[in-house]
C-alpha cells in the first residue's frame, strides 16, 4: 500500500489538473511576540495586559480565493469596536508592518499588495518571489488532505520591519541565527534610543505542507509556487494553518487585484519605510521636541 500510494496521489494530481479550478481556502495565522521587551520594568500583569490588547493584531483569519492562474489573499472583516486611542495607535503601528490584501498572478509574475503605512495608503506592484523549496520525506494529514513537508530560506530585507526582534534574541532556527548574530543590520549602541535594541535578521527559515490533491500553485500572503496548495506554513514567529476549504463553489468566484493606493515598486515602498524609521529614531533623539506619527510635510 506504502508503494502505490505516490502512484495514486500522482494519478490524482493528474486527473484534477485537467479541470478548472477554482475555491477558497481559510486560515488562521497567528504571531508570537516577546513580552520581555519592557525588562524589569514591567510586571507580569502589565505583560498580561498588553498581550491581550495585542491579541486581536496577531491572531486574524485569511481567505484565499483562487483559480488556475489567479489568487487573491484577504484578511476577513471584522466589526471594529474598540474606541480606545491608545489601541487605535497600536492598530495603526500594528497594521504598519502587516501587509494588506495580496494578489498574485500566475501567468504575469504579479504580485499586487495594498499596505497602510502609519497612516497613508500604498499600492505596491512587485513580482512573485520564487523560494528555492527543498522537499523533505515528512508528511501528514492536514484535515481531509495528505500533505508534504518543504522548506526554503528567504532573505529578509534590511527595511523589512514585519521580522524585527529584540537585539540578541534566539532565532527558532539555528541556522538562521547564527547568520543573523554574526551580520545584524542593526548596529547602534542600545543605549542611544529603543530602536536600537531592535535588529532584522537577514534570513529564516520558511517550512510550509502542501497538498497534492489540490494541484494550485498557490498559498497563503506572497507564498505559493509548489505542486500543489499551501496548507500551513511557518515563518519566524508566524504560524499560518488552513481551517477549511471550499472547492468549486456554486457562486461565481471574481478575483481583482486591489487597487487603492499610491503606487509604488517594493524599492520603493522600502525605501519610505527607511525614511520613516530614521525620522522616528532623530525623534527619539529630539526627546519631546519629536512629533510622533504621519509623514512629514
Amino acid at each position: 500500500m506504502k508503494k502505490l500510494l505516490p502512484l495514486m496521489l500522482m494519478l490524482l494530481s493528474i486527473g484534477m489538473s485537467a479541470q478548472e479550478f477554482s475555491g477558497k481556502a481559510y486560515y488562521q495565522s497567528k504571531t508570537t511576540v516577546d513580552m520581555d521587551w519592557g525588562g524589569r520594568e514591567m510586571t507580569e500583569e502589565m505583560k498580561k495586559m498588553i498581550a491581550e490588547r495585542m491579541r486581536r493584531y496577531l491572531e486574524k483569519t485569511y481567505i484565499l480565493t483562487f483559480n488556475g492562474q489567479e489568487s487573491i489573499y484577504k484578511e476577513e472583516e471584522v466589526l471594529e469596536t474598540d474606541a480606545n486611542g491608545g489601541s487605535r495607535w497600536m492598530g495603526m503601528m500594528m497594521g504598519s508592518f502587516t501587509p494588506g490584501d495580496q494578489y498574485k498572478n500566475l501567468e504575469t509574475g504579479q504580485l499586487v499588495q495594498e499596505q497602510e503605512f502609519y497612516g497613508k495608503q500604498f499600492l505596491i506592484e512587485d513580482e512573485i518571489a520564487n523560494l528555492e523549496w527543498e522537499e523533505t520525506k515528512e508528511s501528514k494529514m492536514i484535515g481531509q488532505y495528505l500533505a508534504i513537508k518543504v522548506t526554503a530560506v528567504k532573505k529578509i530585507d534590511e527595511n523589512d520591519w514585519s521580522m524585527a526582534r529584540r537585539r540578541g534574541d534566539r532565532n527558532r532556527d539555528a541556522k538562521a541565527d547564527d547568520e543573523t548574530a554574526k551580520d545584524s543590520t542593526a548596529t547602534a549602541s542600545a543605549d542611544d534610543d529603543p530602536m536600537s535594541q531592535i535588529e532584522i535578521p537577514k534570513e529564516v527559515i520558511v517550512t510550509a505542507w502542501y497538498t497534492p490533491m489540490i494541484p494550485v500553485k498557490h498559498g497563503p500572503g506572497e507564498y505559493g509556487g509548489l505542486p500543489g496548495l499551501i496548507l500551513e506554513l511557518n515563518v519566524y514567529r508566524t504560524t499560518i494553518l488552513c481551517s477549511k476549504i471550499v472547492m468549486n463553489p456554486e457562486d461565481t468566484i471574481e478575483i481583482k487585484a486591489p487597487s487603492k493606493g499610491k503606487k509604488v515598486t517594493r524599492e520603493e515602498y522600502q525605501t519610505i519605510v527607511a525614511e520613516k524609521m530614521e525620522e522616528m529614531r532623530e525623534m527619539w533623539g529630539r526627546g519631546r521636541g519629536g512629533r510622533r506619527g504621519g509623514f512629514r510635510g
